[in-house]
């Protein structure tokens, strides 16, 4: 039976990375211009992008950021340059992984696969728990609705920063070290480093504290890991 998932994808230099997609039975869509493919990004009927780094029109980071600002759908960076700050660069801005050229389409399509996956975990949570909210001072989280409200006013969060957040409330005052975050958010065969957690977790924090200078909800134990204060 076919797999109904729109993918959209920006920029395959070759067709066989489409194959591979359609193979597995993923609708895809091919835009070469940055600026055109955000505009189809944001239109809707979207499942996930998988988003070229170097792209005319407008480069992959900055479409990163504007389809971050209107939707959670997975994003997967692809890029050419193996330097950590530019994987670290788009996971900072709402990326939920990365594919380094040359790469195997086969992991691609798994890639692609797992991320739709999480994210429809994600969304059938929200439909299968009860309605209920956790509060903590002047944060409100609705897990079902995937929704953080800080002073009443939402904030959005990517996939992975909304999972980590999750993960850290539900288990208050406990220490988690970076590689248990890694293993529970990214699983143990996920491509990655602990830098990644340590991009997310800072992430997570700008947003919790950009209206209060002192309101540290995740502390860092040092040689230890992060813990979500309920105190």
């Amino acid at each position: 039976m076919k797999i109904e998932y729109k993918y959209y994808t920006l920029k395959m230099s070759t067709p066989i990375e489409r194959d591979y997609l359609e193979t597995a039975g993923f609708e895809t869509e091919i835009e070469s211009n940055g600026a055109k493919g955000l505009e189809r990004a944001l239109q809707g009927g979207v499942d996930e992008v998988l988003l070229d780094v170097m792209l005319p029109g407008k480069n992959g980071f900055d479409i990163c950021r504007e389809i971050r600002k209107e939707t959670n759908i997975p994003i997967i960076l692809v890029t050419a340059r193996k330097e950590e700050i530019d994987k670290i660069r788009g996971l900072s801005l709402g990326a939920d992984d990365y594919l380094v050229k040359p790469f195997s389409p086969a992991e691609m399509v798994a890639r692609v696969r797992s991320h739709i996956q999480i994210h429809e975990r994600l969304l059938e949570q929200k439909k299968m728990e009860k309605s209920r909210e956790v509060t903590v001072k002047n944060l409100t989280i609705y897990p079902e609705e995937h929704r953080v409200l800080l002073d009443g006013e939402e904030v959005s969060f990517s996939n992975k920063e909304y999972e980590i957040l999750i993960f850290l409330v539900e288990n208050p005052n406990i220490v988690f070290s970076r590689e248990r975050l890694f293993d529970r958010i990214w699983g143990m065969e996920a491509a990655g480093t602990m830098a990644t957690v340590t991009v997310h977790i800072n992430r997570i924090r700008e947003k919790l504290n950009k209206n209060k200078e002192n309101n540290q909800f995740i502390e860092t134990v040092w040689g230890a890991g992060y813990r979500f204060r309920m105190r």
